[in-house]
């Protein structure tokens, strides 16, 4: 995989780059693996926007990923890596000897024809899948479950990574791709190696339009508003001292918002604080 960049001709393509898709082998997703993803535009059951900045966007359907990995002892092959709009990783098609077919997301070293594995006793290489505790301390992995047996929910995006750091009895202690260290039940699976396509944040969007296509609508800034439209509308000149709020007078923009003290105790390390921009 590469970065293509544009020649200059237009305001929109001078700083324009993107994907040279030299590493998709097929064009056409898996008619099996296939479902209609129909557009809401983040509108609730009543009709009203419950999520601003949402609406538009080119039309995509859903591909079937199979992030538990329940097909245990079953070698598959890579049949195809193909692109997916609704994630920013790439996706690899398997061929099981028992004949069914699964999506996956594809790690980094994972080509056409490589043999995979969801395994307790599986090679430690890139796309198998094993529990926490049969994977070596210092080992990269991706797509790990938080509850066994409910799927990946950690590391799944474009260039993911965590490290799985210790083995602690019942529990291993893992370094998410954020910085947190944390537990997590050592009868979890996860997958060897790091999410592929890792020059997805190399990307330069280029032009406002390119945002539309994802989906993406404009965002208007509470300082541009009037008073009666947003809590830092208003005023002479550029405004400044207040936290930054929601339209609604609710903190926003770092403000702290997790209150799980369930899982507090699970937390070793937090993430590092953002450096402050100056």
């Amino acid at each position: 995989m590469g970065i293509k960049i544009f020649k200059p001709r237009s305001p929109g393509r001078r700083k324009m780059t993107g994907f040279d898709f030299k590493e998709i082998t097929k064009t056409t997703p898996e008619r099996s693996l296939v479902e209609p993803l129909k557009k809401k535009a983040a509108r609730g059951n009543h009709g009203r926007i419950t999520i601003r900045h949402h609406g538009g966007g080119h039309k995509r359907k859903y591909r079937v990923i199979d992030f538990k990995r329940f097909k245990f002892d079953m070698p598959a092959k890579v049949a195809a890596i193909e692109y997916d709009p609704n994630r920013s990783c790439r996706i690899a098609l398997l061929h099981y000897t028992d004949g069914e077919k699964a999506y996956i997301i594809a790690p980094v070293g994972l080509n056409v024809g490589d043999q995979v594995i969801s395994s307790d006793t599986a090679d430690i290489k890139p796309g198998n899948s094993l529990p926490l505790n049969k994977i070596p301390v210092g080992t990269s992995i991706h797509n790990i479950e938080m509850r066994p047996g409910k799927g990946g929910q950690i590391a799944r995006g474009a260039g993911a990574e965590a490290t799985l750091v210790a083995k602690l009895g019942q529990y291993c202690q893992v370094k998410l791709p954020s910085g947190e260290n944390r537990k997590i039940l050592a009868n979890c699976r996860a997958t060897i190696g790091q999410v592929g396509n890792t020059d997805h944040e190399n990307i330069r969007i280029g032009k406002a339009g390119k945002t539309r296509w994802k989906g993406r609508r404009p965002t208007v800034r509470g300082m541009a508003m009037n008073p009666i439209d947003h809590p830092m509308g208003g005023g002479e000149g550029v405004g400044k001292g207040n936290h930054p709020t929601t339209p609604w007078g609710k903190p926003c923009k770092g403000h702290k918002t997790r209150n799980s003290k369930r899982t507090d105790s699970m937390i070793v390390r937090r993430r590092p604080k953002r450096k402050s921009r100056k």
